[in-house]
Formats: structure tokens, sequence, C-alpha cells
């Protein structure tokens, strides 16, 4: 089952990522952010839905405030 889950997140992630062709270099960085932030969350919670969403919040937040 861990391996069903991870490919689907995987796909999702491929799938939401192609959508940000028209999105601003901050909007990007946020989503890139937040999905990575997600990922790790739940990898140091063992999938908690808790450590899940805390990770994409924090991630989404550092991925906003990075300038280039």
């Amino acid at each position: 089952m861990s391996k069903w889950n991870n490919t689907l997140a995987v796909t999702i992630m491929t799938v939401t990522l192609a959508g940000c062709a028209n999105m601003t270099h901050q909007q990007k960085n946020t989503a890139i952010g937040a999905t990575l932030g997600g990922i790790a969350g739940s990898v140091l919670t063992n999938g908690s839905p808790v450590g899940t969403v805390g990770g994409a919040v924090v991630g989404g937040v550092i991925g906003n405030k990075v300038k280039h």
C-alpha cells in the first residue's frame, strides 16, 4: 500500500506542477515549497495528517519568501 501512496503522491505533484505555466515566480515557489513541505512533513511524522499539513504550510511560507 505504501508504494501505491507514493506513486499517487508523485502523480498528483506532477499534474499540479504542470499547471504552473501561467504563475508568477513567487507563486511557483509557494506551490513547490508547499508540496515539498507536505512530503517532508508526511515522511517525518510517519504519515500523520497534522504533520503533512503543517509541513505544507511551513514549506509554502518559506517558498513564498524565497527571492532570486
